[in-house]
């Protein structure tokens, strides 16, 4: 027996209306959800971006009270320096044997800045910079850092010219005095005005000619150092005010 399929009457063709309804709702819930995470992408971006700055103020923190030992350090050298160089230039030589090994032992001593660079090392390592969004704050930061690293510039060279120095020191001290000098506690000063190895007043000219070479180098990083700790001073009241914190 012949089977004929009727059409089923209930079902109805949907209209354009219908289609273009359907469409609307999904292109307004992939919309929505779009919409919601990047909402959430910002919120964690910001909350990151909070935090990486509340790291970066602990950090000029530290460099500050590291800045303010090396200054105390730097300032007393200077003054260990112009003695120094005012007992060479007065041929104050014999009898004051005594300052003259502690002052040329502390000529060469020296005490480094170094930035605690951990957050911005690790904004730059982990591509992360970008998330400091405000443009000042970020102008701020690599401002910091670029002075900072100047100041390396600046060490480096007072390392070669303490470097330089020795071949006189060598000639004109006794080593084994100098050795004598030096305890786990620091360098003590003589008290018995041990004999100089040499009195030779060419050797003492070179000797003031690097003591006037290691006073310049001191003098710039005291005041590139001073310069950096009134950076810190103020991107750490710039960041605190612009991020709300404490």
């Amino acid at each position: 027996m012949e089977v004929h399929h009727h059409p089923d009457l209930h079902h109805k063709k949907k209209n354009f209306k219908e289609y273009f309804l359907e469409f609307l709702m999904i292109f307004l819930a992939v919309t929505l959800g779009f919409f919601a995470e990047s909402y959430r992408e910002q919120l964690v971006e910001s909350k990151m971006e909070k935090q990486f700055i509340q790291s970066f103020i602990e950090d000029l923190k530290t460099d500050t009270v590291t800045i303010n030992q090396v200054l105390i350090f730097r300032k007393t050298k200077i003054e260990r320096l112009d003695t120094l160089m005012l007992l060479l230039s007065n041929q104050q030589i014999r009898g004051h044997e005594n300052d003259l090994y502690f002052l040329g032992r502390t000529s060469i001593r020296t005490w480094e800045f170094h930035s605690d660079d951990r957050t911005i090392t690790q904004l730059e390592n982990s591509g992360s910079l970008r998330l400091i969004r405000n443009e000042s704050a970020a102008d701020s930061i690599m401002s910091y850092e670029k002075l900072a690293k100047g100041i390396y510039g600046n060490q480096d060279v007072d390392a070669a010219e303490r470097k330089d120095i020795y071949p006189v020191l060598c000639r004109m001290f006794n080593p084994f005095i100098f050795d004598k000098m030096v305890t786990i506690t620091g360098i003590n000063r003589p008290t018995d005005n041990p004999p100089l190895r040499s009195y030779d007043p060419n050797i003492q000219q070179d000797l003031a000619f690097y003591i006037h070479q290691l006073k310049g180098s001191d003098y710039l990083i005291v005041n590139r150092l001073e310069k950096l700790t009134n950076k810190a001073a103020n991107t750490i009241a710039y960041l605190q005010k612009e991020y709300h914190l404490k």
